[in-house]
């Protein structure tokens, strides 16, 4: 008996599930449990169902154009290599030399590159 498997060819490759890209599913979906407790919220906050349903339809559509947007212009990785890009100093502040003078004494050199 010869048993057959299946090769899965998507190995390594990120999910993607109707045009979103890895992590914006994950975006998407915290953004849909986040409007259901807001709808919840106003809901028992004895706001009318109308006022309900139009303010999170509103956000809803919007959550949905910004997820897409950033999927579209960034891809898998692209959106998390912008944040650590804006996270690193331009310049670093040094009002002592005592760092440089305490790299001296051990011997360490300061590497370029």
């Amino acid at each position: 008996m010869a048993t057959v498997y299946q090769v899965n060819k998507g190995i390594n490759k990120a999910i993607e599930f109707k045009g979103l890209k890895a992590q914006y599913i994950i975006y998407l979906a915290l953004g849909l449990v986040i409007l259901m407790l807001l709808f919840a919220g106003l809901y028992i906050l004895g706001f009318h169902l109308v006022i309900c349903l139009l303010v999170i339809g509103v956000l809803g559509g919007a959550l949905f154009l910004t997820v897409f947007r950033l999927s579209h212009n960034y891809g898998e990785h692209g959106l998390l290599k912008v944040i650590a890009k804006r996270r690193i100093p331009r310049f670093l502040k040094s009002r002592t030399r005592a760092t440089f003078l305490e790299l001296k004494k051990t011997g360490k050199e300061v590497q370029n590159g």
